[in-house]
């Protein structure tokens, strides 16, 4: 482990999708992601933003080693990863991790929470039945849940609650990386504040890699170390959060800026945390 080198790294990544030929038509090809280049350091990350079809989503999933590369070279720690040659062993799958969109989507509605988060242990390690459970109640805690939620179906959750799930799953191998794919979209406003103190707390804690895919600009200027602007299927601007956002150099990046209504997720943050501060104190007195 090179502290010193980044966590993921990508360059000039292509994905290709092919549509097979008939007799009334040729075959065809769609080149969802352009040569984009990237990397992320540990603790630190990248956001990649743009509209619904700009390939942020396709780029995620190759990152998060679902879908391959059609071409260019994918890296963890320096190594060349290339799925459609070889499948990642269970330690390259451990390394990184992904949170989808829809907590409730992602989660077995037949399978308790415990069970959820004790199976990626179950499937990829020896751990013993008994530190499987210890581990997975000790990460409810770290997410704001509890041991008591052990052994409650997802259905029981709120959709805050159940993305903290998702986040705890997604723990459970200790990754280097977690791609989180829109986390907080599907949420109100004062519970997408909650759910990214956690997920920065979480990062400072476990020293984590993340890359967030997001459409939301006042998320991503909250959360992000640096800023990939995707526009169909290619990085069209790339930099520094402060950078992007206060001197975005690309005709796209500005008008996607003017055409994002902005929410001041800052003073949401402040807001939840001086009402968790108002209830301790009532607590404590």
């Amino acid at each position: 482990m090179n502290p010193s080198r980044p966590v993921v790294e990508g360059r000039d990544i292509i994905r290709d999708y092919h549509t097979p030929g008939s007799m009334t038509r040729r075959a065809t090809t769609m080149r969802a992601v352009k040569g984009v280049s990237f990397s992320v350091e540990r603790g630190k990350t990248l956001a990649i933003v743009g509209e619904s079809g700009s390939g942020k989503s396709t780029l995620a999933r190759i990152i998060a080693l679902i879908d391959p590369a059609s071409g260019g070279e994918l890296l963890f720690e320096g190594t060349p990863i290339d799925i459609s040659k070889q499948r990642p062993d269970r330690a390259m799958r451990s390394r990184v991790q992904m949170v989808f969109q829809n907590p409730y989507g992602s989660l077995n509605p037949r399978q308790k929470v415990g069970d959820v988060l004790m199976e990626p242990l179950l499937l990829n390690t020896n751990t013993p039945s008994a530190e499987r459970r210890d581990r997975a109640e000790a990460m409810l805690v770290k997410v704001g849940l509890g041991p008591e939620h052990f052994n409650r179906y997802p259905h029981m959750f709120s959709g805050g609650q159940r993305q903290r799930i998702a986040i705890a799953r997604a723990l459970m191998l200790n990754p280097e990386l977690l791609v989180l794919d829109e986390p907080v979209s599907a949420l109100d406003l004062s519970v997408q504040a909650q759910v990214l103190n956690l997920l920065n707390d979480l990062q400072d804690e476990f020293n984590l890699a993340y890359v967030f895919i997001s459409h939301d600009l006042s998320v991503v200027r909250f959360l992000a170390d640096d800023v990939l602007v995707m526009h169909k299927g290619e990085a069209v601007e790339q930099g520094s959060r402060d950078q992007v956002f206060s001197a975005p150099g690309h005709p796209y990046t500005r008008e996607l800026f003017a055409a994002t209504p902005v929410t001041d997720v800052e003073a949401i943050r402040q807001r939840v945390a001086r009402r968790q501060a108002s209830r301790a104190a009532l607590q404590d007195g």
